[in-house]
């Protein structure tokens, strides 16, 4: 029986492990292996790392439970996200690695100045902590209803834990560990929904192939929507919108890229993207999958959608059946290792490349005394921690919306200003008057806000979407054009 405490039991050895791993791969404590891994890392390491830190929590859960509502359309936004990673690969990735980058950020300073550094390391790190506290929210979320709640123990106890857990195992190694642990993360969130499918189609006397012909999944398998541009989810809005997202939280994004940027060479780094997206396309057809399934098992067992304080949360579905149904003891322990291991495996990464960030773009570390300088990243490291503690905890009280389609959708604000500098900056030889920077990205903030604020009513049927990103980049671009030095 899958108790309380046998969970509780699983996350703790699960913890061990990660320990253990960090403390055999990791042991020089310096900043040049936390912040670049010593630039030796595997390509195929990271390629496979990367597939768990781009799916993360969020996929595991929300994916499969926004199956019922979106069908299968959500797959246009990851045909966008394949497009988006090759532009990575082949447009970002060189520039990096001629500029010799800790952080990408750099690249503005030399390339337009000091409010442009400034500006792209702010939007990152309000991206990273609100992107990683969405992903640590749901799976707190999870341990709060399977675990904690039956101990008593508040919501709040719960996210300090999680974040102490990683911590834990982070604050040595950094990047380095993280390319091994991502690794484990990743197989193990693989193996989880492959028996998931294995095991609720066997429940269903289906295998696979009868499943894919069923009638039953006809109910879910609209991908593409072409007949009204106006709808939110419209083919190209998804695909353009799912293409930007991946170049902004891929390509403009520290903590992705810090992982990249550890690999031996330029070439080792393209062939990991180019390896990493394909993957990604398959294992997320694989959750989708997944989806369809626990809603035709929920209505032929008579489950009902769990509740969260009050109201139905999809996002709980998977973890309700896994845990609560009648799929076995092997379903059960697959799930919340593969839980864990999706959640954290992103939010290792974002702790990781928020201390890199706010160490090298903010406070100039390597300017600083050698002998302070690994002592200042300690700090910035528990700093970073408390900070998403307190973002995690807020969200429990504001976020009203499925997560996959929160965190989407919080990427077109944030990352907006990152793709019209950098777009500027690598498509035109213009520099811009740096001073002037901050009220334009404010200015079109402001529009953009209001843009997206819009009932469709009052834009003719018109709903935004996914392609608030592209939009926020193009208006902060020409903004730019406006403050270019001739």
């Amino acid at each position: 029986m899958i108790t309380p405490f046998f969970i509780f039991s699983l996350v703790i050895g699960y913890f061990l492990v990660l320990y253990s791993v960090s403390y055999l791969v990791a042991k020089e404590d310096s900043n040049e292996t936390f912040f670049k891994a010593n630039r030796n890392s595997p390509w195929y390491l990271v390629a496979f790392g990367m597939v768990g830190a781009s799916l993360s929590g969020v996929t595991f859960i929300s994916v499969p439970g926004w199956v019922e509502a979106s069908k299968f359309t959500y797959f246009q936004v990851v045909l966008g996200y394949l497009f988006g990673y090759l532009v990575v690969a082949f447009v970002l990735l060189p520039i990096y690695y001629h500029n010799n980058v800790t952080s990408i950020y750099e690249y503005l300073l030399t390339r337009f100045g000091k409010s442009s550094h400034y500006a792209g390391a702010f939007f990152f790190f309000v991206s990273r902590v609100l992107g990683a506290a969405f992903r640590l929210f749901l799976v707190a979320i999870v341990l709060q209803q399977f675990i904690f709640d039956a101990w008593s123990i508040p919501f709040e106890a719960t996210v300090v834990l999680s974040i102490v857990l990683i911590w834990v195992y982070t604050q040595r190694g950094g990047i380095k560990t993280i390319v091994f642990t991502d690794t484990l993360q990743t197989s193990l969130m693989i193996l989880s929904v492959i028996l998931s499918i294995t095991y609720i189609n066997s429940e269903l006397d289906w295998s696979f192939f009868e499943f894919l012909s069923s009638n039953k999944i006809s109910n879910f398998n609209q991908v593409f929507v072409t007949d009204s541009i106006l709808s939110r989810n419209h083919f190209l809005k998804s695909f353009i919108g799912g293409a930007f997202v991946t170049i902004c939280m891929t390509g403009l994004d520290q903590d992705m890229m810090q992982k990249n940027l550890s690999c031996k060479n330029l070439k080792d780094a393209q062939k990991n993207m180019v390896v990493f997206s394909f993957v990604l396309v398959i294992v997320t057809g694989l959750f989708l999958l997944l989806g369809a399934l626990l809603f035709i098992y929920s209505e032929q067992q008579g489950l009902s959608i769990p509740l969260m304080d009050g109201s139905p949360k999809t996002d709980l579905l998977f973890p309700e059946i896994a845990l609560s149904g009648d799929l076995g003891l092997i379903v059960g322990i697959t799930f919340i290792l593969g839980l864990i291991a999706a959640a954290y495996s992103s939010a290792d990464s974002a702790l990781t490349s928020l201390t890199t960030s706010f160490c090298i773009d903010f406070l100039n570390i390597e300017k600083r005394e050698k002998i302070n300088q690994k002592i200042i990243r300690k700090k910035v490291h528990v700093g970073m921690s408390l900070l998403l503690i307190f973002v995690v905890i807020l969200f429990k009280y504001i976020l009203d919306r499925n997560v996959i389609d929160g965190l989407l959708t919080v990427a077109g604000y944030t990352y907006g200003p990152l793709l019209g500098l950098f777009a500027f900056g690598i498509f035109t030889d213009y520099n811009i008057k740096d001073r002037w920077l901050w009220p334009v990205i404010l200015i079109v903030l402001i529009l953009i806000s209001i843009f997206g604020s819009l009932d469709s009513n009052q834009l003719g049927g018109y709903q935004v979407g996914y392609e608030l990103l592209p939009i926020n980049g193009l208006l902060t671009f020409l903004g730019l054009v406006l403050i270019r030095r001739k």
